[in-house]
């Protein structure tokens, strides 16, 4: 009997992913992966003085590092020639944070990201998530940035022990922290409701805050699923934020009511 088309996909994406590799690069995030228990470690390739750097690092891991010439290294590494690698790169898995209402159970403040794709930007962000206690980073599987060397360069570690999970449906998602009692707080420039007051109004309900993309913001579904759209008040006629520097000051005033 022939399968279903849905099954045969099924079937393609749980091989897709059972096979997707990442490579990280730069000390910092290479340290950070191998002494995390959590990350599938595959191959650690490193210079002679990275691998005296990450000694302790890579003596706790197991690990037996292929040692090459720094001026080389993109021939040995599957990086782009201008990626800061420091002299260290690790293939990994990447994380499996487990279901959304097992990591934000109990929690008091998660962030949403809507289709917010530029890896930079998400690594700031959960460097910010982490310092101010976010219990998780939750963004769709697709429309969003994937783990990538760029990515945890950028979150200096914060990837290893931030839990970041890409859902099928953001909305879906929203709708199952509203159920565990989460107050869906959407950032929007032009809402005439502050930050403050938004943040005031939730009480001491557990706080979802939810960004959008620089330039299209939140999509309109996403709009329409937050209980209050709030904006961060600016000086002067025109003030505007990247959306990890909004995510720091959101998560620093959500963190402190």
């Amino acid at each position: 009997m022939k399968k279903p088309a849905w099954v045969i996909e099924k079937e393609r994406a749980k091989r897709a992913a059972a096979s997707e590799t990442v490579w990280l690069f730069g000390l910092h995030a290479v340290r950070d992966a191998l002494q995390n228990p959590m990350r599938e470690r595959l191959q650690l390739v490193c210079s002679k003085n990275a691998a005296d750097k990450l000694a302790d690092a890579i003596a706790a891991s197991g690990m037996e590092p292929e040692i090459v010439d720094v001026r080389k290294f993109d021939k040995h590494v599957p990086i782009s020639q201008d990626s800061v690698h420091q002299g260290a790169a690790l293939e990994v898995k990447p994380l499996d944070w487990g279901a959304l209402k097992d990591v934000c159970y109990d929690a008091r403040i998660v962030v949403l990201l809507d289709r917010v794709t530029d890896p930079h930007n998400v690594g700031a962000i959960l460097r910010s998530a982490e310092v101010f206690g976010a219990a998780a980073v939750i963004a769709p599987h697709r429309h969003s940035a994937p783990e990538t060397g760029a990515l945890a360069k950028t979150a200096s570690g914060a990837l290893e022990r931030q839990p970041y999970l890409r859902v099928k449906n953001l909305s879906d998602a929203m709708e199952e922290l509203r159920a565990m009692g989460f107050r869906l707080v959407g950032l929007a420039g032009e809402a005439s409701m502050s930050l403050q007051d938004g943040l005031s109004e939730a009480g001491v309900e557990p706080v979802a805050l939810v960004l959008g993309a620089e330039g299209p913001g939140l999509r309109e579904k996403t709009r329409e699923t937050c209980d209050r759209l709030v904006r961060i008040p600016f000086a002067g006629e025109f003030g505007s934020l990247n959306v990890s520097n909004a995510a720091a000051v959101s998560l620093y005033a959500a963190a402190n009511r």
